[in-house]
């Protein structure tokens, strides 16, 4: 594979370091920072304004959004690690914003799995992080050191996942939910709520987390009306959905609280 030269498909205005290897198929935005040993594969997208740092491998068919950093190490892109996956045509589609720390890896998608991973703006992903095939993150979301995603894995927007922790494949995250350090997680997380444990146990409600997103006092006051509701009466998740219904002010919290219960597939975290 030969070395790019700005003469060739790239745009003049990237800074690409002489001994990165960018395959003449890959479409590099403007203004596209590219490091030293760093390696672009054929079918990959960088968006403008995108800093990618030394020795970062990005391969397979995967897309990437504008204003990224993507530091040291890195690997984005590749096949997934699932004894499923035989070569299929798959997908890796990254938004805007983020920042990808050293060493973090993310897998395209498999055919079982809906064909992609998904990750949208904003987010922070620290160093030695894994999100598997499949996954499908929202926007502002943080996942700590070595915070681990098994395949399938939904993390809604503003979520916060500890160090160390642990997401069991086809477990959703809720939205403004965090997850404590060392976690286990094997069933699904409500919105506004934290977790901790090994395995994971319910803590509490996420009120910082609530309070830095800007839900007001009063629909604070609701999510903890919900919450007593659903972990602290004697009421099984339907009777719980059930009684929510009837009591709480409807907003579009509340709303998609109640949603998620409905939709809960793994059952949720106690």
């Amino acid at each position: 594979m030969k070395k790019v030269k700005p003469k060739d498909n790239v745009v003049h205005m990237a800074k690409i370091h002489e001994t990165a290897i960018v395959h003449p198929g890959a479409k590099i935005g403007k203004n596209v920072e590219i490091g030293p040993y760093s390696i672009i594969g054929p079918n990959v997208e960088i968006g403008d304004n995108t800093k990618i740092g030394p020795h970062v491998v990005i391969d397979g068919w995967t897309k990437i959004g504008c204003n990224n950093k993507i530091f040291f190490g890195a690997s984005i892109g590749l096949e997934p690690q699932d004894l499923k996956f035989h070569g299929e045509k798959s997908y890796l589609f990254i938004g805007d914003n983020n920042t990808i720390r050293e060493y973090v890896t993310i897998n395209r998608g498999t055919e079982n799995g809906g064909g992609e991973t998904r990750i949208g703006n904003n987010n922070l992903i620290m160093a030695y992080c894994h999100v598997a095939h499949d996954c499908q993150l929202g926007n502002h979301i943080i996942m700590s050191n070595a915070a681990n995603l098994a395949g399938h894995v939904i993390v809604e927007d503003h979520a916060v996942i500890a160090g160390l922790a642990g997401i069991h494949q086809f477990v959703r995250i809720g939205k403004m939910a965090m997850v404590g350090a060392h976690t286990k997680v094997v069933k699904d997380v409500p919105p506004y709520i934290i977790v901790d444990g090994h395995p994971a146990r319910v803590a509490g409600i996420n009120v910082v987390g609530l309070r830095r997103n800007g839900i007001s006092p009063e629909l604070r006051q609701e999510i903890k009306r919900a919450y007593k509701i659903l972990y602290r009466s004697d009421l099984n998740i339907s009777q719980a959905i059930e009684r929510m219904d009837q009591e709480l002010e409807t907003s579009p919290e509340i709303e998609h609280f109640l949603r998620f219960l409905r939709n809960a597939t793994r059952g949720i975290v106690r």
